[in-house]
Protein backbone atom coordinates (compact mmCIF):
# COMPACT_ATOMS: atom_id res chain seq x y z
CA UNK A 1 0.00 0.00 0.00
CA UNK A 2 1.16 3.21 -0.95
CA UNK A 3 2.36 5.81 1.88
CA UNK A 4 -0.24 8.72 2.44
CA UNK A 5 -0.06 12.09 1.53
CA UNK A 6 -0.54 13.60 4.84
CA UNK A 7 0.35 17.32 3.49
CA UNK A 8 -2.27 17.03 1.15
CA UNK A 9 -4.84 15.66 3.21
CA UNK A 10 -3.94 18.43 5.75
CA UNK A 11 -4.01 21.05 2.86
CA UNK A 12 -7.62 19.89 2.18
CA UNK A 13 -8.78 19.83 5.65
CA UNK A 14 -7.45 23.72 5.42
CA UNK A 15 -9.12 24.42 2.92
CA UNK A 16 -12.45 23.48 3.92
CA UNK A 17 -12.43 25.53 7.15
CA UNK A 18 -11.79 28.39 4.95
CA UNK A 19 -14.51 28.17 2.72
CA UNK A 20 -16.47 27.94 6.14
CA UNK A 21 -15.30 31.12 6.98
CA UNK A 22 -13.20 29.43 10.07
CA UNK A 23 -10.32 29.31 11.47
CA UNK A 24 -10.06 26.83 14.59
CA UNK A 25 -8.63 26.56 17.53
CA UNK A 26 -5.17 24.45 17.32
CA UNK A 27 -2.97 22.93 20.24
CA UNK A 28 0.26 22.35 18.44
CA UNK A 29 3.20 20.64 19.91
CA UNK A 30 6.51 22.72 19.20
CA UNK A 31 10.13 20.74 19.76
CA UNK A 32 11.98 23.71 18.82
CA UNK A 33 12.06 27.14 17.64
CA UNK A 34 14.09 25.86 13.85
CA UNK A 35 11.22 23.24 13.43
CA UNK A 36 8.20 25.92 14.63
CA UNK A 37 9.72 28.75 12.23
CA UNK A 38 8.47 27.07 8.96
CA UNK A 39 5.73 25.42 10.61
CA UNK A 40 3.85 28.67 12.41
CA UNK A 41 4.43 30.64 9.17
CA UNK A 42 2.21 28.07 7.29
CA UNK A 43 -0.70 27.84 9.77
CA UNK A 44 -0.69 31.26 11.72
CA UNK A 45 -3.30 32.35 9.12
CA UNK A 46 -5.28 29.24 9.15
CA UNK A 47 -5.74 28.37 13.05
CA UNK A 48 -5.84 30.06 16.26
CA UNK A 49 -2.79 28.83 17.92
CA UNK A 50 -1.65 27.65 21.03
CA UNK A 51 1.90 25.80 21.30
CA UNK A 52 2.58 23.20 23.92
CA UNK A 53 6.21 22.59 24.21
CA UNK A 54 5.93 19.35 25.83
CA UNK A 55 9.58 18.02 25.88
CA UNK A 56 10.29 15.57 28.52
CA UNK A 57 13.12 13.88 25.92
CA UNK A 58 15.19 17.06 26.62
CA UNK A 59 17.41 15.70 29.20
CA UNK A 60 19.58 18.74 29.85
CA UNK A 61 17.59 21.73 31.65
CA UNK A 62 19.64 24.13 30.37
CA UNK A 63 18.95 22.77 26.50
CA UNK A 64 15.48 22.79 27.44
CA UNK A 65 15.34 26.51 28.38
CA UNK A 66 17.02 28.06 25.65
CA UNK A 67 15.34 26.05 23.03
CA UNK A 68 12.27 27.30 24.76
CA UNK A 69 13.08 31.11 25.25
CA UNK A 70 14.50 31.08 21.39
CA UNK A 71 10.88 29.59 20.51
CA UNK A 72 9.45 32.55 22.06
CA UNK A 73 12.01 34.89 20.69
CA UNK A 74 11.01 33.67 17.41
CA UNK A 75 7.38 34.38 18.22
CA UNK A 76 7.78 37.74 19.40
CA UNK A 77 9.66 38.87 16.39
CA UNK A 78 7.40 37.88 13.71
CA UNK A 79 4.68 39.26 15.21
CA UNK A 80 2.72 36.58 15.77
CA UNK A 81 0.99 38.39 18.72
CA UNK A 82 -1.83 36.25 18.73
CA UNK A 83 -0.13 32.80 19.66
CA UNK A 84 -0.60 31.30 23.03
CA UNK A 85 1.69 29.06 25.05
CA UNK A 86 -0.03 26.48 27.65
CA UNK A 87 1.37 26.30 30.51
CA UNK A 88 3.95 22.80 30.21
CA UNK A 89 5.83 21.37 33.17
CA UNK A 90 9.77 20.05 32.87
CA UNK A 91 9.59 16.71 33.50
CA UNK A 92 12.52 14.52 32.54
CA UNK A 93 11.80 11.69 34.62
CA UNK A 94 8.22 10.90 32.57
CA UNK A 95 11.05 10.36 29.30
CA UNK A 96 13.48 7.80 31.30
CA UNK A 97 10.14 6.05 32.62
CA UNK A 98 8.89 5.10 28.54
CA UNK A 99 12.59 4.74 27.34
CA UNK A 100 13.46 1.53 30.06
CA UNK A 101 14.41 -0.98 28.21
CA UNK A 102 15.31 0.95 24.90
CA UNK A 103 18.33 2.89 25.98
CA UNK A 104 20.54 1.19 23.50
CA UNK A 105 18.08 1.69 20.32
CA UNK A 106 19.67 4.08 17.14
CA UNK A 107 17.81 6.83 16.11
CA UNK A 108 14.45 6.53 14.21
CA UNK A 109 13.84 2.82 16.50
CA UNK A 110 11.44 2.06 18.87
CA UNK A 111 12.35 3.97 21.61
CA UNK A 112 11.69 7.05 19.48
CA UNK A 113 8.21 6.12 18.62
CA UNK A 114 7.70 5.84 22.38
CA UNK A 115 8.71 9.24 22.62
CA UNK A 116 6.62 10.60 20.01
CA UNK A 117 3.44 8.70 21.80
CA UNK A 118 4.40 10.19 24.78
CA UNK A 119 4.60 13.83 23.59
CA UNK A 120 1.43 13.16 21.44
CA UNK A 121 -0.35 11.71 23.95
CA UNK A 122 0.03 14.37 26.70
CA UNK A 123 -0.90 17.01 23.93
CA UNK A 124 -3.64 15.34 22.87
CA UNK A 125 -5.09 15.10 26.38
CA UNK A 126 -4.42 18.52 26.80
CA UNK A 127 -6.41 19.88 23.80
CA UNK A 128 -9.41 17.63 25.18
CA UNK A 129 -9.16 19.57 28.62
CA UNK A 130 -9.35 23.02 27.03
CA UNK A 131 -11.60 22.31 24.20
CA UNK A 132 -9.08 22.46 21.23
CA UNK A 133 -10.62 21.61 17.89
CA UNK A 134 -7.32 20.06 16.83
CA UNK A 135 -3.88 18.85 18.27
CA UNK A 136 -0.78 18.88 15.97
CA UNK A 137 2.59 18.87 15.89
CA UNK A 138 5.98 20.36 14.48
CA UNK A 139 7.83 16.91 14.43
CA UNK A 140 7.25 16.53 10.26
CA UNK A 141 9.01 18.81 9.32
CA UNK A 142 12.30 16.85 10.04
CA UNK A 143 13.80 14.83 7.38
CA UNK A 144 15.17 13.19 10.39
CA UNK A 145 11.44 11.76 11.40
CA UNK A 146 9.28 10.06 9.66
CA UNK A 147 5.93 11.25 8.96
CA UNK A 148 4.08 8.38 7.84
CA UNK A 149 5.20 7.08 12.08
CA UNK A 150 4.40 10.26 13.48
CA UNK A 151 1.08 10.44 11.76
CA UNK A 152 -0.22 6.98 12.70
CA UNK A 153 0.43 7.60 16.05
CA UNK A 154 -1.66 11.13 16.41
CA UNK A 155 -4.18 9.52 14.62
CA UNK A 156 -4.22 6.52 17.11
CA UNK A 157 -4.25 8.75 19.93
CA UNK A 158 -6.72 11.06 18.96
CA UNK A 159 -9.10 8.03 18.50
CA UNK A 160 -8.55 7.10 22.18
CA UNK A 161 -8.75 10.67 23.32
CA UNK A 162 -11.47 11.62 21.00
CA UNK A 163 -10.12 14.75 19.53
CA UNK A 164 -9.34 15.72 16.38
CA UNK A 165 -5.93 15.02 14.75
CA UNK A 166 -4.21 17.52 12.08
CA UNK A 167 -2.22 15.41 9.99
CA UNK A 168 0.96 16.46 8.44
CA UNK A 169 3.86 16.22 6.81
CA UNK A 170 5.67 19.88 6.97
CA UNK A 171 9.19 18.96 4.87
CA UNK A 172 7.02 19.05 1.53
CA UNK A 173 6.56 22.07 -0.04
CA UNK A 174 10.55 22.55 0.52
CA UNK A 175 9.01 23.17 4.09
CA UNK A 176 12.67 21.84 5.48
CA UNK A 177 14.28 24.19 3.34
CA UNK A 178 12.07 27.00 4.18
CA UNK A 179 12.57 26.28 8.31
CA UNK A 180 16.89 26.47 7.74
CA UNK A 181 15.91 29.90 5.65
CA UNK A 182 14.24 31.46 8.51
CA UNK A 183 16.45 29.91 10.81
CA UNK A 184 19.37 32.07 9.65
CA UNK A 185 17.29 34.77 8.76
CA UNK A 186 16.30 35.01 12.72
CA UNK A 187 19.39 33.73 13.79
CA UNK A 188 17.89 30.72 15.53
CA UNK A 189 19.99 28.19 17.60
CA UNK A 190 19.90 24.86 15.82
CA UNK A 191 21.01 21.84 17.80
CA UNK A 192 22.61 18.91 15.90
CA UNK A 193 20.48 16.07 18.22
CA UNK A 194 16.96 15.70 19.08
CA UNK A 195 16.80 15.79 23.04
CA UNK A 196 17.83 13.53 25.14
CA UNK A 197 21.19 11.75 26.40
CA UNK A 198 20.93 8.87 23.94
CA UNK A 199 20.35 10.80 20.60
CA UNK A 200 23.06 13.38 21.70
CA UNK A 201 25.35 10.49 22.45
CA UNK A 202 24.81 9.55 18.95
CA UNK A 203 25.46 13.12 17.70
CA UNK A 204 28.74 12.91 19.24
CA UNK A 205 29.80 9.31 18.01
CA UNK A 206 28.81 10.93 14.26
CA UNK A 207 30.85 13.92 14.86
CA UNK A 208 33.64 11.99 15.92
CA UNK A 209 33.62 9.58 12.99
CA UNK A 210 33.27 13.03 10.68
CA UNK A 211 36.25 14.30 12.43
CA UNK A 212 38.36 10.82 12.42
Amino acid sequence: MNDRNYQKEMDALIARNTAAGEKPSLLLHVCCAVCASYVLEYLYEHFAITIAYYNPNITEEDEYRYRYSELKRYVAERGMGEIRFAEVAYEPQDFFEIAKGHESDPERGARCSLCFAQRLGYTARLAKEGGYRYFATTLTVSPLKNAQVINAVGERIAEKEGVEYLPSDFKKKNGYKRSIELSKEYHLYRQNFCGCVFSKKEAQQRESVKNA
